[in-house]
């Protein structure tokens, strides 16, 4: 790995350069074990431990298909779906890798007895496959994770609508928490060079996420003037929420969960914020019975912030423990989008209030490759930053994976996978300047 590491940070090696590097034939990656997914069983998932099914493996090189590429990954991150894939919930992923591989002889690659996870990276082309035209070794690249087949006219419109659309890293082996990732041609994007490889490989799921769900005629289509309800406001998803509701001249009502996430808010813009936890808001009276007359006090709240008004967009995530206030106080005619369900995937919500008020809830998940592609030509034009707060080496991937689990972290946490240390990477110092405040929000924050 010395040679590639190297040719990258030396930032003068041609394509031929990289094209003539020796690929060794196994490399590092975080994995889970098929023969562990019972190891969790019977057990809260809150006591359940990702530092204990994560694994550092050295594992053989991929064969390399058509339309594929193999990356040296300099950095990633970790999302929650890395959390889930961890905890084995709400299903061990190697049951999608097993279905994966039915699709195909080449598929067939994908099921095997480890599960290389992670779909974020920030790193450098080392080889394409055949038919792949746009991309050459030694090109700086980010990927989205999203992976699709596209041979269903299902797919063509919309390709997350394709019915072999998968996400790379959690439904597909060979992710980003590793020192190689195999990817298909169609997941690469430029790299922001005003960022360093671990702010680089934060935004990917994330940023895309957050763009379709807000800002894509695929979600909420948000406006100027729109007031928009943004639930986990500082974390890794809400933070880019947040963001494009400012970006695009939206009102923001961050939802935090104390005075330091509040302050991460105000940091990046916002001024209409509700710390629940000061705030005391119980949705659910038990496990089984909501409390309408705590949404009532929701609503009243925000439409003290915004001077009378309810929201227009409910930009929802955490599922269960919210979801019933969410539909309770947006607007007549506004629109709940949903794109996860962190804290329970079964919704309860009175639907008087979404019939007849005539609202809309609309299902939100990553984002198609145009989706993606603008939302991270946001970031390399400044408009949108990194939310990254700390970076873990490759050894610590169990750790980062437990603080993600357990709520511990700001915004977007990474991880350094090939990068001998963090600050590598910046091709456009003089861009940096005019953002770095803004870049590093969340890192000032952490350090509070």
């Amino acid at each position: 790995m010395k040679d590639i590491i190297d040719a990258i940070t030396s930032g003068e090696a041609s394509a031929e350069d990289f094209s003539a590097l020796e690929i060794p034939e196994n490399f590092r990656a975080v994995v889970l074990h098929k023969s562990e997914v019972d190891m969790f069983e019977g057990m809260a998932s809150a006591d359940k431990d990702p530092r204990k099914s994560i694994h550092l493996d050295e594992v053989p090189l991929p064969e390399l298909g058509p339309g594929e590429a193999l990356v040296a990954v300099m950095a990633s991150s970790v999302n929650y779906n890395s959390v889930w894939s961890s905890i084995f919930e709400p299903l061990p992923t190697f049951g999608f890798l097993e279905r994966y591989g039915k699709v195909s002889e080449l598929a067939k690659r994908h099921d095997l007895p480890y599960h290389i996870i992670g779909s974020d990276l920030a790193g450098v082309v080392l080889r394409t496959g055949p038919g792949v035209n746009a991309w050459k070794p030694g090109d700086e690249v980010v990927a989205h994770c999203l992976s699709v087949e596209l041979e269903s006219s299902d797919g063509h419109n919309d390709t997350m609508l394709d019915p072999e659309q998968r996400i790379w890293g959690f439904e597909t082996n060979f992710g980003g928490l590793a020192e190689i990732a195999l990817v298909k041609s169609n997941q690469l994007m430029p790299k922001p060079a005003h960022l360093s490889w671990e702010e680089a490989a934060a935004p990917g799921l994330v940023n895309s996420t957050a763009y379709r769900q807000l800002v894509s005629r695929n979600g909420a289509q948000m406006k100027q003037g729109d007031n928009v309800l943004i639930w986990g406001a500082s974390g890794g998803l809400g933070s880019y929420a947040t963001q494009f509701a400012l970006a695009g001249g939206a009102t923001p009502v961050c939802v935090v969960s104390s005075e330091r996430k509040a302050e991460i808010a105000r940091r990046m813009g916002a001024e209409l914020i509700i710390d629940r936890s000061a705030e005391d808001y119980r949705f659910w009276k038990d496990e089984n019975t909501q409390d309408p007359k705590e949404w009532k006090r929701f609503g009243k709240r925000i439409r003290e912030l915004t001077g009378g008004e309810d929201v227009d967009i409910v930009f929802e995530h955490p599922g269960r423990e919210t979801f019933g206030a969410s539909v309770y106080v947006t607007r007549k005619g506004g629109t709940i989008v949903t794109c996860a369900s962190t804290s329970g995937y079964h919704h309860e919500y009175d639907n008087r209030y979404l019939w007849m008020s005539l609202k809309r809830i609309i299902g939100s998940h990553f984002a198609n490759y145009r989706e993606a592609w603008e939302a991270n030509r946001l970031i390399a034009k400044g408009r949108i930053h990194p939310t990254l707060s700390k970076v873990y080496s490759l050894e610590e991937t169990g750790q980062a994976a437990y603080d993600v689990h357990r709520n511990l972290h700001q915004g977007k946490v990474g991880v350094l996978c090939l990068a001998p240390q963090e600050g590598l990477g910046v091709r456009d110092a003089e861009m940096r300047a005019k953002h770095v405040d803004a870049i590093n929000h969340f890192r000032q924050c952490d350090r509070v």
